[in-house]
């Protein structure tokens, strides 16, 4: 059943649609995402942690919802907003209706707008802080000073809030097969926000791997005697994860290796001595072209995040390896003097081409060099 909704932003623009999953209202930071696909694995990545989610494709819930195709547990997303939401989806692997999803998860999302709008005024003022809501819960004026008093994601850490309450193992590979692997080097994953198909991959690449609390210190996983070091996708500000680039810098100095996406890749950078920055509107999507700058090819990539790293602060030792070729922004780096880089798209999506999953290929070859020492 849908119920009249409001989509409140913090210039006063409002909204109205129809809205559908949990009857309640939220608030977060409005971004657009370009995506044709792979609603499911956007919705519950943690990384959209405090944001709200405008999908410029037109037609949304096609495909329903299915038990294998999450990125983690729960929808981390405050809200989406759609043009067009499909109620009767059509695929053989569907469970469950993009609605229930919602129902289910305690989200709501709205309908029935102006997404192309949206977008459009996006890209020209930026990401900007919202509140979505049934009108039965808050009124469009009350919508819009939520909206003004949200205090927006600078300076917010939520890496913290979406990681693990406890430390686990991980060993099944990738879809369909998930196939366990053999593999013993100990292997260490920062939780910042970590999707289910990056522990897959790098099952399928380094072997079992030991997922930890973002916060678990320095000295309690060196007592591990790991042989790579994996830094996570995760939502909000890098910069006031002293604890995470704390920790980076001590294992940079015991030269052990690292692989860092997304926000592990800021915080890489963080940790070597650059700076970071708030994007305007960031990268979200699934058909951003990415150059590798040793080779000069170009790979699709799947994009989420609304800070980078800022180039002109890199110190001597970290050399930039890949660069947007929509905004010339900073997509890769990796350190000259020990074995440590990133990437900060998210090579485990498959936004088509998957050429840049090898990636994972170049982890596990320094993590078995690493380990003959």
């Amino acid at each position: 059943m849908s119920f009249k909704a409001i989509l409140a932003l913090e210039d006063g623009s409002v909204f109205h649609g129809k809205g559908f999953g949990k009857e309640i209202f939220d608030v977060g930071e409005l971004v657009f995402n370009t995506s044709m696909t792979g609603y499911q694995e956007i919705i519950t990545d943690p990384s959209y942690k405090k944001q709200i989610i405008t999908f410029t494709h037109p037609h949304i819930g096609n495909t329903g919802i299915n038990n294998e195709d999450s990125e983690s547990q729960i929808i981390h997303a405050s809200g989406i907003v759609v043009k067009n939401l499909c109620q009767n989806p059509s695929s053989w692997r569907s469970e469950i209706s993009l609605d229930n999803f919602l129902i289910k998860n305690k989200i709501i999302g709205i309908a029935d707008v102006d997404t192309r709008a949206i977008t459009s005024m996006l890209r020209e003022k930026g990401a900007m802080n919202c509140c979505i809501g049934a009108l039965s819960m808050i009124s469009e004026n009350d919508a819009i000073d939520a909206a003004k008093k949200f205090d927006g994601l600078n300076g917010m850490d939520l890496a913290k809030d979406v990681s693990t309450g406890h430390n686990y193992d991980w060993n099944e590979g990738v879809w369909p097969d998930n196939c366990k692997s053999s593999e013993s080097h100990p292997v260490i994953a920062y939780d910042y926000g970590i999707k289910e198909n990056i522990l897959r991959l790098l099952t399928n690449h380094v072997g079992k791997v030991k997922v930890v609390n973002a916060k678990t210190p320095f000295e309690e996983i060196i007592k591990l005697k790991p042989k790579g070091i994996f830094l996570s996708n995760g939502p909000g500000d890098p910069a006031p994860c002293d604890y995470a680039i704390e920790n980076i810098k001590k294992f940079l100095k015991k030269k052990i290796p690292i692989f860092g996406i997304c926000l592990g890749h800021q915080l890489l950078a963080l940790a070597g001595g650059a700076n970071t920055y708030k994007m305007k509107f960031g990268h979200h999507g699934a058909n951003h072209p990415v150059q590798d700058i040793s080779s000069g090819g170009v790979f699709i990539t799947s994009q989420n995040h609304g800070f980078a790293v800022d180039a002109d602060t890199l110190p001597q030792n970290i050399k930039v390896t890949h660069n947007s070729l929509f905004d010339k922004s900073l997509q890769g780096i990796e350190f000259t003097d020990r074995p440590a880089f990133s990437f900060q798209g998210h090579p485990e999506a498959s936004p088509g081409p998957q050429e840049i999953q090898i990636l994972f290929k170049k982890f596990s070859l320094m993590v078995d060099e690493y380990a003959k020492t």
